[in-house]
C-alpha cells in the first residue's frame, strides 16, 4: 500500500510541475471594459513603472508572483528588476522567441506608445471578493508614437487563484508609418522559448475594435476533485454529500470509494469517513480516496453565495443546474472554468448578464429563452433555435455576435431564426452532429443530409491547425486519441459550404 502512496504521489507531484511549465491556450470571450482609479506611477515614453504590489498571489508560467512592473509600451512584466527601466520599443519577432525583448510578460498589446503628453492615461484596480478578486490594469487613449491621431485602448484583467489572464482590445489603432506598426497581443514566459499570440494578434500590423481574449492553461487545479458549497451561516462549516463526489468519480465502483480525512490516514487504511456526509472541519480542507492505486485528493470549500464572483447578474447559489450542492462540477461551456466563475456562461460570446432575464411590462423579472426550448438564453448556446451555434452567427467576424443583423429587420442575428444565415444554412446545420461529446477516442459525425463530408479539419483554441482528413467519401468519424485534454473547434466541409463545430477532449 505504502509503495503504491509513493508512486502515485510522485506522478502526482510530476503531472503538476510537468502542467504548470506548460503553454497557455487562447480563446475568444464576449468583450467588456473595467473602470479603474489608481494610477500608475512613473509613465514617460519607453519605461517600466515601479514596482506594483498584487493583491494577491499569481501564477504565471509555473512561478508564483505577488509583484509586477507595467510597461509605458504596453504589457505587464513579473520582471521586478526592470522596474524604472528602459523599455524596448522595436522588435521584429513574433512570440515565442528567445530573443524577443520582452520575457516573462503579459503584452496586453505591446507596441511603441508615447506618453510624454496628457492626453492618454495607465491604471489599475482591483475587481471582487477573495479568493476570485481581479487585478485590472488599463490603458485609455495612448498616443501611439510618432502618429498623434491614432490612440490604443485596452486592458489586462489577472484572476486570483485561476490563472487566467483576460485581455481586452478596446480600441487598439494602427501607425503604420512607425516600426511598420509592429504590436502583439499575447504571453511569453521568462526564457522566451514559450509564448503564444491570439490568433492574428501576433506580430504584426493590425486594428482591433472591441475584441476579448482569454489566456488559460487546462488542468491547472491538477487532478483535485473541487467540492464548493455556499455557507449557509457565515460560519465556513457546511454538510458535504461524499456521494456527489461517488458518482462523479466512480460511478461503476463496488462498493464505492473510500475517505479518509488525511495522508497518513489513507495511507494506514485508518480511521476511514463513515458515512456519505462529511462536515469540514477547515475551509477548505482536503480529503483522500484512492482510485485505481491513485491518490486522489478532494477539496471541500465553503463559500459566501451572498457575493456575484463572476458578476454576471446569476446569484451563485442559482449556478447549480446540476442540483447536487457541488457549484465546482457545473460548467455548461466545458471551458473550465464553472458557472459561477464564468460570466459567459454557454460560451456563446455574450455576456450573462445581457443574456439572463428582462423585465415585463408588470415589472416581473422573467428568464429569457427566445426559442422556448426551455432552456434559458444564458445557458444556451442556440439561443434562436436555428441550428446555428450562437458564437457562429457573428457575420463581421468581430467575436461580437449581439452587432450582427443579416436581414436588417433590428433583430440580432443570434436572437432571429429568420435571418438570411439562419434560413440558407438551417437544414444542413441540423443534419449534422458530433457525438459524443467529451469525447476520448473517436469523433463520431452524425449526417441525415444526403451531402458528403468530403474534409474535417481540427484546430486548437490558438487557432493552429492540429489534424486534417480528407476523402472522397463522406467522412463518419475521426481519431482524437492522440489529442492533448482540452477544447477544439471544427471545421466540416460539406458541398463547398463549411460548418463549425467545438467538442471536448477528456
Amino acid at each position: 500500500m505504502i509503495k503504491n502512496y509513493i508512486i502515485a504521489l510522485v506522478s502526482i507531484l510530476f503531472c503538476q510541475i510537468n502542467y504548470g511549465q506548460s503553454n497557455y491556450a487562447v480563446t475568444s470571450i464576449p468583450y467588456q471594459q473595467y473602470t479603474t482609479t489608481l494610477p500608475v506611477q512613473g509613465t514617460q515614453d519607453d519605461i517600466n513603472s515601479n514596482i506594483i504590489s498584487l493583491p494577491f498571489n499569481f501564477d504565471f508560467y509555473g512561478v508564483s508572483y505577488n509583484q509586477i512592473v507595467v510597461s509605458t509600451n504596453g504589457y505587464i512584466d513579473f520582471r521586478t528588476t526592470s522596474a524604472n527601466q528602459f523599455s524596448q520599443w522595436f522588435f521584429t519577432q513574433t512570440v515565442p522567441d528567445v530573443n524577443f525583448p520582452v520575457k516573462n510578460a503579459i503584452l496586453g498589446c505591446y507596441h511603441d506608445l508615447y506618453n510624454n503628453n496628457t492626453q492618454g492615461f495607465i491604471t489599475y484596480g482591483v475587481y471582487g471578493t477573495a479568493p476570485y478578486r481581479k487585478f485590472v490594469v488599463v490603458f485609455n487613449n495612448n498616443e501611439l508614437y510618432s502618429c498623434s491621431n491614432a490612440h490604443s485602448t485596452f486592458q489586462m484583467i489577472l484572476y486570483e487563484s485561476q490563472s487566467i489572464i483576460d485581455i481586452q482590445l478596446i480600441d487598439k489603432q494602427l501607425c503604420a508609418a512607425w516600426n511598420n506598426g509592429k504590436a502583439v497581443t499575447g504571453l511569453i514566459n521568462l526564457a522566451g522559448n514559450l509564448g503564444i499570440a491570439a490568433p492574428n494578434r501576433n506580430t504584426g500590423s493590425w486594428t482591433a475594435f472591441h475584441e476579448g481574449w482569454r489566456f488559460s492553461r487546462p488542468g491547472y487545479t491538477s487532478g483535485d476533485y473541487q467540492f464548493v458549497k455556499c455557507d449557509g451561516n457565515s460560519d465556513g462549516i457546511e454538510e458535504f454529500n461524499l456521494q456527489v463526489v461517488r458518482t462523479a468519480l466512480a460511478p461503476n465502483a463496488n462498493p464505492g470509494l473510500t475517505f479518509y480525512s488525511s495522508l497518513a490516514d489513507m495511507q494506514t487504511q485508518a480511521n476511514p469517513i463513515t458515512g456519505l456526509t462529511y462536515t469540514n472541519m477547515t475551509n477548505p480542507q482536503t480529503i483522500y480516496t484512492m482510485m485505481n492505486g491513485m491518490v486522489k485528493s478532494v477539496v471541500l470549500k465553503v463559500i459566501d453565495c451572498a457575493v456575484d464572483y463572476d458578476n454576471d447578474n446569476v446569484a451563485t447559489g442559482s449556478e447549480d443546474p446540476s442540483n447536487d450542492t457541488n457549484l465546482a462540477n457545473d460548467d455548461t461551456d466545458m471551458d473550465g472554468l464553472p458557472n459561477y466563475l464564468d460570466n459567459d456562461d454557454d460560451g456563446d460570446l455574450v455576456l450573462t448578464s445581457v443574456e439572463y432575464f428582462f423585465t415585463n411590462k408588470n415589472a416581473l423579472s422573467v428568464l429569457i429563452d427566445t426559442d422556448n426550448d426551455g432552456k434559458p438564453n444564458y445557458l444556451d448556446n442556440d439561443d434562436d433555435g436555428d441550428g446555428i451555434l450562437t458564437f457562429n452567427e457573428d457575420s463581421n467576424g468581430n467575436g461580437n455576435p449581439a452587432d450582427d443583423d443579416v436581414n436588417g429587420n433590428g433583430v440580432p442575428d443570434y436572437l432571429d431564426p429568420s435571418n438570411l444565415l439562419g434560413t440558407n444554412t438551417n437544414s444542413i446545420e441540423n443534419s449534422i452532429r458530433l457525438y459524443p461529446n467529451p469525447v476520448v477516442d473517436i469523433l463520431q459525425i452524425s449526417n441525415t443530409s444526403s451531402e458528403i463530408i468530403s474534409n474535417v479539419s481540427i484546430y486548437s483554441v490558438s487557432g493552429a491547425l492540429i489534424k486534417e482528413e480528407t476523402s472522397i467519401d463522406t467522412i463518419e468519424s475521426i481519431s482524437v486519441s492522440n489529442l492533448q485534454s482540452g477544447l477544439y473547434f471544427v471545421k466540416i466541409q460539406v458541398n463547398g459550404q463549411v460548418k463549425n463545430f467545438k467538442f471536448i477532449k477528456k
